[in-house]
């Protein structure tokens, strides 16, 4: 008896509904129509499959095949990734312009080859996660044994130039190639989960001086309209001291999308001395991309990191902006006629964003390595309500909070991150991680800095009652303190070469300079120096030294320093 192959029943929008063989199962890909357009099964009932197209299903018609794949979303990882730009469903972009054109099918770059170089002897017994060789790449990658495999090794091929979907080695039958696939839902298995203990340097001394990250935490940035999250995070992308960025821009307009893969394009990078962009996989799923394929982007996102992690790397994850997943969620739902929670969301929004967020850790690998997969992502509250079910419930699963203040960024003060409003669970680690690193002061002025700025946003609203000149003589120190600290540690120009980055020792040099002056200060006006003497005392060379010293540069804040101390002595004298 012949068996018919399935049809589309109907086509609504990008819900079709096809027959269902008994071998189709939720999450299930197919592809539909002669286009072969990809979609997922969202919905088995009655002998009927709802699926979920991830394209413009214009054309589509009842009649038309659907072709179930057997398996659920997956996506091809291999070396050409790094460098490239692709959609939501890991598809090649190309094209120029302000706006990314839809992507086209295939695995990647066409013709490309990676030089390869077998580590292990033909009969040797391999298991999962054992590497087989060296893959010369922009970060040097390895070609390990997939998860759920063991055996023999066979087949090894020589050293040489390959292309992704060769064969360079069997494992018990199984062909082993540069690129594999994987489903994007599915974590990546590693041996162990390790405690997050190292810092991840960011270059932004509001992030790395009061609220740190540790390598394989997780950090949200809300933020409102106009407050700079996608700078921040643009920054941290070129700055941030991983090995491997894997930026997802969700739902982002296409000339923001085209801007930043401008500028990583452009951008030298100071640990390969080649382009940031050869070790960043942008993934663009712009606004007037279709909305499910929105919805796969972080999942495919955090695969890819999965993958470099595997190879013992360390990977930060910038999803931009959760809040855009969330309304593509909503969207799905809706059309699916669950019925609505909080603000329309699916009542399972907090369990998709705990399930997005928990992918983020530092492991131990199946080889035996350590890596890591680091999580940012950005929130764009409406109307910069945080009370909002994204916003609340994403506070909830991350380790990290940098709140982007609508008042800072409109005094021109960037990085807007609120020092009021956010917070760090991995400072308390970090603190020992910094000590064994050879700062054991870090803890110290990080917890002096967070107590001046707290004390002098409590005197502002005196200030603004009283004025200043009612306030004591420490009082009116300590209001003079929070301004240098703003001005001269945590406020940063992204537009200048001397400022955009900073390294810890300029970090903790700059801290140090400031606090000195206003210890000096303090000093001055408990000696019965007036308050008034020392607020007329030019700090300008203070305020300017984080411009005027490179990002490495240490001496020159101590020049400034020295300088405004000797301002105060000639003020007292």
């Amino acid at each position: 008896m012949t068996v018919l192959p399935p049809r589309i029943l109907r086509v609504a929008g990008p819900l079709v509904e096809t027959d269902c063989p008994a071998s189709v199962a939720m999450h299930d890909l197919v592809l539909l129509g002669a286009a072969r357009l990809p979609g997922e099964v969202v919905a088995v009932h009655s002998g009927t499959a709802t699926v979920q197209a991830y394209e413009y299903t214009g054309g589509l018609a009842p009649g038309h095949l659907a072709e179930p794949q057997g398996r659920p979303l997956s996506v091809p990882l291999g070396p050409g990734l790094l460098g490239g730009v692709f959609d939501g469903l890991l598809r090649p972009l190309s094209g120029a312009g302000d706006f990314l054109p839809t992507g086209e099918p295939g695995p990647g770059p066409g013709g490309a080859t990676w030089s390869y170089r077998p580590s292990v002897a033909e009969g040797t017994r391999v298991a999962a996660g054992d590497v087989l060789g060296e893959i010369s790449a922009a970060v040097p990658l390895r070609l390990l044994v997939p998860p759920g495999l063991s055996g023999t090794l066979s087949g090894v091929a020589d050293a040489g130039e390959y292309a992704a979907d060769a064969v360079l080695a069997t494992v018990d039958g199984c062909a082993v190639r540069m690129a594999q696939s994987w489903p994007v839902r599915r974590p990546r298995p590693v041996a162990g989960r390790l405690a997050s203990q190292e810092p991840l340097h960011t270059g932004q001394r509001a992030v790395d001086l009061l609220f740190p990250v540790a390598r394989g935490s997780t950090v949200a940035v809300p933020g409102g309209f106009g407050t700079g999250k996608t700078m921040l995070l643009q920054q941290i992308a070129k700055w941030c001291d991983a090995d491997v960025i894997v930026y997802v821009g969700c739902g982002e307009r296409g000339n923001e999308m085209a801007d930043v893969i401008e500028e990583l394009a452009e951008l030298s990078d100071p640990r390969t001395g080649g382009r940031l962009s050869e070790r960043t996989v942008t993934i663009a799923n712009t606004s007037n991309m279709p909305m499910m394929a929105r919805e796969a982007s972080v999942h495919t996102g955090v695969t890819v990191a999965e993958y470099f992690r595997d190879m013992g790397l360390d990977v930060v994850v910038i999803a931009d902006s959760t809040s855009r997943w969330a309304e593509a969620l909503r969207e799905f739902a809706s059309r699916m006629g669950e019925l609505p929670a909080e603000e329309g969301y699916p009542a399972g929004l907090a369990s998709q964003l705990a399930a997005f967020y928990e992918r983020a850790a530092a492991v131990r690998t199946l080889s035996g390595a350590t890596g890591s997969v680091t999580v940012l992502g950005a929130v764009s509250p409406p109307g910069g309500d945080r009370t909002e079910p994204v916003t609340a419930h994403t506070e909830r699963f991350v380790r990290c909070l940098w709140s982007l203040d609508r008042d800072l960024a409109y005094a021109r003060h960037y990085p807007a991150v609120s020092w009021a409003d956010s917070f760090s669970r991995d400072a308390p680690a970090l603190a020992a991680a910094h000590a064994r690193a050879g700062d054991p002061d870090w803890a110290a002025r990080r917890g002096r800095v967070a107590r001046l700025l707290a004390e002098a946003d409590r005197l502002a609203d005196l200030v603004e009652l009283v004025g200043i000149t009612a306030l004591p003589p420490r009082e009116r120190i300590s209001v003079l303190a929070g301004r240098l600290l703003r001005e001269a540690v945590i406020q940063q120009n992204a537009l200048s070469p001397a400022d955009a980055y900073s390294t810890p020792g300029k970090t903790a040099a700059l801290v140090a300079a400031t606090l000195t002056v206003v210890d000096r200060c303090l000093e001055l006006v408990d000696s019965g120096t007036g308050a008034d003497v020392v607020e007329a005392v030019d700090l300008t060379p203070l305020l300017r030294a984080r411009e005027s010293a490179g990002p490495a540069e240490t001496a020159p804040v101590a020049a400034a320093r020295d300088t405004v101390l000797a301002r105060l002595a000639e003020a007292a004298a």
